[in-house]
């Protein structure tokens, strides 16, 4: 039975985006068929879902766009990145028949202000995964005072590695903190202090903490990160495209990797929950690309 992006009885489901099998990558409530719940109602739900994001899809209200989404944390704040937010809201709508894949496979979605274009690569008329494309990197203030972001993390100083790369902010649609360190087992040794890191965040204006280093432990990535996102109320989140397409464009810009080349991103390992998170930096924008896998679903009886 093919489902429907819309109904009296709004639906809801659960799809693990970035997996690598069910019950890894980042969980990811998505809610289908509510354009007639208010943003309160919205906000009631992402709470109950206690999700890291609980998006919902929601008819176009922009020229060009097919689909709106409208994302939220467990704290009632609402989101504004493509990352697993989207991602996991577009491989349901691919995989559920709610999109025309026989006649086309590039769409837009509206995602607060912004439309954005992104690509449903399919095989035998199925997804394999979505290719969504973030805004032009925008780079933002870099962390003076190392020793006080260092003790947010639990590390000392000398675990940063910041000397050929600078700990800043970049955005490709959110306002992430990249900090770069000297090893994976220094990114698992990571015990983040929330309220410290979130007073470090604020003073460069970064949402989130990205933490990354060379080398990961899934034989198949090149980079191995932890995000950790305390200003909207995000303990640890396992898989984060909305961090992972500024890191391309970090590494880009001081000369890490080359323009057009592909990384592959782990994340949430620490977590019990493998995600691969692929991203290409394009000349003038960058695409993070991955597949999702539904385990769940239901009514709201509201």
């Amino acid at each position: 039975m093919t489902k429907k992006a819309s109904g009296s009885a709004p639906r809801f489901y659960f799809v693990d985006v970035f997996a690598t099998e069910p019950l890894t990558g980042n969980p990811l409530a998505v809610v289908a068929g509510g354009e007639a719940l208010s943003l309160e109602l919205m906000q009631r739900i992402s709470r109950e879902f206690n999700q890291s994001e609980t998006t919902f899809i929601l008819p176009a209200t922009r020229p060009g766009a097919d689909w709106r989404l409208r994302s939220f944390t467990p704290t009632g704040a609402e989101v504004f990145g493509a990352g697993h937010n989207a991602l996991g809201a577009w491989w349901w709508l691919a995989e559920s028949g709610a999109l025309p894949l026989a006649q086309r496979t590039e769409f837009k979605q509206e995602i607060g202000e912004r439309v954005l274009p992104l690509k449903i690569t399919i095989d035998s008329g199925r997804p394999t995964s979505v290719v969504m494309t973030q805004t032009s990197p925008v780079p933002g203030k870099s962390v003076i005072e190392l020793d006080r972001l260092a003790k947010a993390l639990g590390l000392s100083r000398t675990d940063l590695d910041y000397e050929k790369l600078p700990v800043q902010v970049v955005s490709t649609g959110a306002a992430h903190l990249l900090v770069s360190v000297k090893d994976k087992d220094t990114v698992d040794r990571i015990r983040a202090n929330s309220e410290e890191l979130y007073g470090v965040l604020k003073s460069v204006e970064g949402q989130g903490c990205y933490v990354f280093s060379r080398g990961a432990r899934h034989p198949e990535a090149t980079f191995y990160a932890r995000f950790f996102n305390p200003t909207v109320g995000i303990w640890e989140d396992p898989a984060t495209g909305s961090a992972a397409g500024p890191l391309a464009c970090h590494l880009a810009a001081h000369g890490f990797i080359r323009r057009k080349d592909k990384i592959l991103i782990e994340q949430g390992t620490s977590m019990g929950r493998t995600s691969l998170i692929r991203v290409r930096v394009t000349e003038s924008a960058v695409e993070v690309s991955g597949s999702g896998i539904t385990v769940a679903e239901g009514v709201l009886k509201l």
